[in-house]
């Protein structure tokens, strides 16, 4: 049981990236999926998240309006669409399954500068 992410990579302020987070072991559907971040010297920070039960999204204030999280079943990976991209947002993000984040991936490196 593990997630994988990537599409991680150097971008400058007002681009678009697009991380995966691909999952194995398990159904990615059947679970409530997590984006978290963490930059350098900070904590991790939560992102968003998909619940399962009703298929509903929501945003961290810092993000809402310009990332969007889904899922695709077909692949069994979770996504992050990223647009918009500000130095702010550089850090290592992660996806996490459950409310309980019991399984991690290893992150995925963004970068955001000019």
């Amino acid at each position: 049981v593990h997630l994988v992410e990537s599409g991680g990579g150097m971008v400058q302020p007002g681009g678009s990236l697009r991380l995966s987070c691909a999952a194995s072991g398990f159904t990615i559907s059947d679970y409530d999926m997590n984006w978290i971040r963490q930059a350098p010297g900070k904590g991790p920070e939560w992102v968003s998240i998909t619940y399962t039960a009703n298929n509903s999204t929501y945003y961290a204030d810092s993000v809402k309006g310009r990332f969007t999280i889904s899922l695709d079943n077909a692949k069994n990976t979770l996504y992050l669409q990223m647009n918009s991209l500000k130095p702010e947002d550089t850090a290592l993000y992660y996806c996490a399954r459950g409310l309980q984040r019991d399984i991690k991936g290893q992150g995925t490196q963004v970068t955001v500068s000019s």
